[in-house]
């Protein structure tokens, strides 16, 4: 059986993700084979398998670091957020249904065989296993019935790390206060504290370091600095939203949706000398974007009406009027449709008009789309002509199927290789309005080139565009951060608690 290792945090967005990774790619450089882990998470941002499950998009990035392929069984249970009291529940990478938090934590219990079952599975096939936590381990209030912090640590006999955020500041109270509320079977589970996101000079912390290791009576195994490695986020509390344009090369808004998802969907144009990526969420914070893209969401009809009642949806038709250029992915292409139908209550019971710059009406169902999927543009019109024959690779995940309404002469046609090379709709664009289920269409080097460098020349901005190759660029950060945790960490200490377990 595997060893294994599990990183806690103090709240929510401490780093435990990055932490994660950044171990899962020191453990694979020093030659081990090691896989991510996390039992429950729940996030907006998710990624589809080559085998068409579904998980949370950072054990999928974990794996990457981990130089192994993303499976169902690193994620058994992913929980996508519709409301604030109610998600949708993944189970082993397939849909089980809608839940209310209140039916979800009265039955979660019952999910224990599936996430042991999958957590087996890796232990069989690896070396090492990095499990991730969720939240915090000190909601002593859900401690009962937990099967994501303490409770996944005993379930697997996994030594813990817990990681406290000292640029938001209240470090002590984090790292010492949670210790303090575990109860004392669960506090000899714990191995050792991270401090994370520090700035400045850490010999000034020297004195932290013993005030944290005499009050929690753990001892303090690292200080990280800061790091600026671009890493896929997860979750709706990223940097990325605060970003800001200056003004020059070109200017992209990305619709901060209230549900939105998929975000990394954008992270390959942030890459390019020249583009300005910012997301926005009020009608007079736009400015005078080149592009105006509509993300995927998790709640299409809600989102929809909030970008009706804000007037954002009246900005976008004034940008659509004015020849610029409007990009939807998947729930942003539904929403450029004519109209949204949902007769069988998946969302929202009922018709809703939409946006009605693509001439495009969907309908919901309870089936939903897991796919990975390859093709190319065919028949591209407007700015963006250029795409015509570019290919691209992504993968889909919606509820709803969309179809053409009315005459309609331009479309993007995907080849999806899982059905054996058969083209069918997916994407349609008129004039300079764009619409697409493929979520991941912008890392393909080509398509960001091509529509980089169609902008440019409309705006008259000289110069060639020079695309990084984004998977190249991907190791680079992964070997960045594993660096950093290798400089700050006392490595020699973690392989010592893997090897002693518990």
């Amino acid at each position: 059986m595997a060893m294994s290792i599990m990183i806690q945090g103090t709240m929510s967005n401490v780093g435990k993700s990055l932490i994660t990774a950044g171990l899962c790619r020191i453990f694979r450089q020093d030659g081990y084979k090691c896989a991510p882990f996390k039992s429950q998470n729940m996030a907006l941002n998710s990624f589809i398998t080559k085998d068409g499950f579904e998980i949370g998009r950072a054990q999928a990035m974990q794996a990457e670091a981990a130089g192994i392929e993303p499976k169902s069984y690193m994620n058994p249970i992913l929980l996508k957020p519709l409301e604030d009291c109610r998600s949708q529940v993944i189970l082993n990478g397939e849909v089980l249904g809608n839940m209310s938090a209140k039916d979800y934590y009265k039955n979660k219990k019952k999910f224990i065989p599936y996430i042991m079952n999958s957590y087996n599975t890796l232990c069989e096939k690896f070396d090492i296993v990095v499990i991730e936590g969720a939240g915090s381990p000190a909601e002593i209030n859900l401690n009962k019935d937990d099967i994501v912090n303490m409770g996944m640590a005993r379930l697997a006999r996994s030594p813990v790390l817990i990681v406290g955020d000292i640029d938001r500041g209240g470090v002590f109270a984090q790292l010492i206060g949670t210790v303090a509320l575990l109860r004392k079977d669960e506090r000899e589970f714990v191995k050792g504290l991270i401090v994370n996101k520090f700035r400045g000079n850490r010999d000034i912390f020297s004195s932290g370091v013993g005030i944290l290791e005499k009050r929690s009576r753990k001892p303090v195994i690292g200080v990280v600095p800061y790091v600026k490695c671009d890493i896929d986020d997860e979750d709706s509390l990223s940097e990325r939203f605060d970003g800001k344009n200056n003004g020059n090369g070109i200017y992209i808004a990305v619709v901060k949706l209230p549900r939105i998802s998929n975000f990394t969907d954008f992270n390959a144009f942030e890459t390019v000398d020249g583009v300005n990526l910012r997301y926005v969420e009020s009608a007079g914070d736009f400015g005078n974007p080149d592009i105006i893209i509509i993300p995927g969401t998790k709640n299409t009809v809600g989102d929809l009406l909030w970008l009706r009642k804000n007037g954002i949806e009246d900005k976008i038709k004034q940008f659509a009027g004015d020849g610029k250029i409007v990009f939807g992915v998947c729930g942003g292409f539904q929403m450029l449709g004519k109209t949204i139908a949902d007769y069988e209550g998946v969302e929202r019971k009922g018709e809703y008009k939409g946006i009605g710059l693509l001439p495009v009406k969907t309908y919901f169902d309870r089936n939903k789309t897991r796919t990975r999927v390859e093709g190319e543009f065919t028949n591209i019109g407007g700015i963006l002509s250029a795409l015509s024959g570019v290919r691209f690779e992504g993968y889909e995940i919606h509820n709803g199927v969309s179809e053409i309404v009315g005459g309609f002469k331009n479309m993007c046609v995907l080849c999806n290789q899982i059905l054996g090379g058969e083209k069918f709709f997916d994407g349609v664009n008129a004039g300079n309005v764009y619409g697409t289920y493929v979520h991941g269409i912008f890392d393909s080097e080509n398509v960001i080139k091509t529509i980089v460098s169609a902008v440019m020349g409309k705006k008259g901005i000289a110069g060639s565009v020079k695309i990084r190759d984004m998977k190249s660029y991907k190791e680079e950060q992964f070997d960045l951060l594993a660096d950093t945790l290798r400089q700050n960490i006392d490595i020699n200490m973690v392989y010592k608690i893997l090897r002693e377990g518990m």
